[in-house]
C-alpha cells in the first residue's frame, strides 16, 4: 500500500499541475498493468538464483518512464529521483524501497525488447487513446504529448 509522505501532501498544495504530470497520470490510467506484468512474468527472473529480483511492475514503470521522455538507463535513474512527477508515477516508497538501479533497468529493457512485448504495449495504448481521440505525439528530447484531435466521419456515412 502507497502511504502519503510530506512532500506528496507539499505538492499537494500547488496551483498548477505539470505536463508531464498530467501525462503520467493518464498513462496511469489506461495501461493494463496487470496485464502485462502477467505476461512478461514467465520470462522474469524468479530471484532463485543471485539477487532478488526488483517488482515487476516497478521494472516496467520505469521502462516505460526511460522511453516515453527519451532517457538513458542512468538518465531514467536520475530523473525518478529529481521529478515529483515520475516519482509518483513509480509508486515508490523509498523509506522501504529504492529506484532500481541502472543496470537493472538496462537488463530489464533488453528482456522486454527481445520478446516483443515493448511494441505490444505501445500499440495498445496508441489504440486506447485513439478511441478517444487522442494521439501519442514525440516533441522533443524532453517531453511527450497527448494531442487532442477530431474523429471525422467518411462522407456519406450516417
Amino acid at each position: 500500500m502507497y502511504q502519503r509522505t510530506l512532500s506528496d501532501v507539499e505538492y499537494s498544495q500547488r496551483r498548477r499541475i505539470t505536463r508531464r504530470e498530467l501525462f503520467l497520470n493518464k498513462m496511469e490510467e489506461i495501461i493494463s498493468w496487470e496485464k502485462w506484468v502477467e505476461q512478461l512474468r514467465p520470462f522474469y527472473p524468479s530471484g532463485k538464483k543471485g539477487r532478488p529480483p526488483k517488482d515487476l511492475e516497478t521494472m516496467l514503470r520505469m521502462y516505460l518512464l526511460g522511453k516515453w521522455f527519451h532517457l538513458s538507463a542512468a538518465g531514467t535513474e536520475d530523473a525518478i529521483y529529481d521529478s515529483y512527477a515520475m516519482r509518483s508515477f513509480m509508486h515508490l516508497d523509498f523509506f522501504r524501497e529504492q529506484v532500481p538501479s541502472e543496470t537493472t533497468l538496462l537488463h530489464f529493457r533488453h528482456l522486454v525488447e527481445d520478446q516483443g512485448i515493448d511494441k505490444a504495449v505501445f500499440q495498445e495504448i496508441r489504440e486506447k487513446l485513439a478511441a478517444e481521440g487522442k494521439i501519442l505525439r514525440k516533441t522533443n528530447c524532453w517531453e511527450t504529448t497527448i494531442i487532442n484531435y477530431r474523429i471525422q466521419k467518411p462522407r456519406g456515412s450516417l
